[in-house]
């Protein structure tokens, strides 16, 4: 495992802007870094207090205050958590914690980090120097039942006998149809999936599926690369792109913490 330092400070040492609010003994943890690469935090915490660290040995959580006993997941809570993360981004590779934990105490936080720090050390040397970049790929078309129509001569075959002009189309009818365009538009995104992961992987990305949320998404990738290779990615996106008709749109964005790339289950 390589060694990222070996401080044993166990203070809470502040890392971000002093702001006036009130602070509770409650701390929202954001993230978990190397105790070696602690660096200042810019911008403010949950509540608009100040981003301060918790170090234990060679561990140092990420943390602010919060005014109340809980945290919704409002959008500017949700935008905070990502600015944050954003911002240690700029230095390090954070291990990045799911939204809204919430513990009592910094001695709490000490426990975590002595008790998840095998996994922590594993997860943080698994994540050094690579970052995580999102990518949809979506048919841009005005109807995605129509454009399976016209491309896939089966499901139109299908339309036409079921949905024919000469007779009334029952239950079943459009249950059957409905089926087989779920199938071809399942089929559609694998192959198109697995031809733009080829690509890709020239970048050494390692890619995750993620389930897509809108019928027109034909895929949905989170991708894990190293800093190195951020250009390259970029270049390769734009060359899967070139790979497909009009009919597609590419979207990527990042870099961000690798959430999906880590498994975090914290013992407390």
């Amino acid at each position: 495992m390589i060694d990222r330092g070996s401080a044993t400070v166990s203070d809470e040492v502040q890392v971000g802007p002093v702001t006036p609010a009130a602070q509770t003994t409650k701390r929202y943890l954001f993230a978990v870094v190397y105790a070696a690469e602690v660096s200042q935090c810019s911008c403010a915490g949950m509540d608009e207090q100040q981003v301060s660290t918790i170090v234990e040995g060679r561990l140092a959580a990420v943390v602010s205050g919060v005014a109340g006993s809980r945290i919704r997941p409002e959008r500017r809570h949700v935008a905070t958590h990502q600015r944050v993360l954003k911002d240690l981004m700029a230095a390090t590779t954070p291990l990045p914690m799911k939204f809204g934990i919430l513990v009592n105490s910094p001695e709490a936080i000490r426990k975590i980090l002595r008790r998840n720090r095998r996994m922590f050390l594993e997860q943080l040397e698994h994540v050094a120097g690579k970052v995580e970049f999102g990518l949809r790929v979506t048919w841009d078309v005005p109807n995605i039942f129509e454009y399976f129509v016209t491309t896939k001569s089966e499901l139109r075959s299908a339309r036409d006998r079921l949905l024919g002009a000469n007779r009334q189309p029952t239950q079943e009818d459009k249950i059957e149809l409905g089926r087989m365009f779920d199938r071809l538009l399942g089929s559609e995104r694998e192959k198109h999936t697995s031809a733009v992961e080829r690509i890709l992987s020239r970048a050494g990305c390692e890619s995750k599926v993620n389930a897509c949320r809108k019928e027109n998404e034909g895929m949905h990738l989170a991708c894990f690369v190293s800093r190195q290779a951020q250009d390259n990615f970029g270049n390769l996106v734009f060359q899967a792109a070139q790979r497909f008709d009009n009919s597609f749109a590419f979207d990527y964005n990042g870099p961000w913490a690798p959430h999906n790339f880590v498994e975090a289950g914290l013992e407390q």
